[in-house]
């Protein structure tokens, strides 16, 4: 266990959606996996968190938010954190081919359909998306 009661090699997890139950129903998911979860319910806040010092190993990320959306965020992340950055999954409602091209060519790391995936598949999904990135 490392300094904080999680296991050492736990990932932390930035879950950016403006719908609170959901992001409380991923947060509990992720954390029963082990996880650090942070969260953030817009775009501009994960931007604050992210300057204000959070670095996560994974963001998850809406795509339909007010104000910056999650295209834009994951604009934003690239442009300003992107040597610092870590994985980008995008979790939204919008599956047609066209928006999942757009977030995988934005720079996201993978793309997931709400509709089509319980949480616990979410979890897995975003797992085997990990598992499969190389870190230096």
């Amino acid at each position: 266990m490392g300094s904080r009661g999680r296991p050492v090699e736990a990932h932390q997890i930035l879950i950016v959606d403006d719908d609170k139950f959901l992001v409380d129903m991923y947060s509990l998911k992720f954390s029963e996996s082990g996880y650090e979860v942070e969260t953030a319910q817009s775009g501009d806040e994960a931007v604050k968190k992210i300057e204000a010092g959070v670095k996560p190993d994974i963001y998850l990320v809406d795509v339909v938010m007010p104000v910056m959306d999650g295209f834009e965020l994951v604009e934003n992340i690239k442009q300003k954190f992107d040597g610092n950055r870590g994985l980008i999954v995008i979790l939204s409602n919008l599956g047609q081919k066209e928006d999942v091209e757009k977030g995988l060519g934005l720079g996201a790391d993978g793309y997931i359909v709400k509709a089509s995936a319980t949480p616990t598949e979410v979890v897995n999904k975003v797992k085997e998306i990990l598992a499969n990135r190389k870190y230096a």
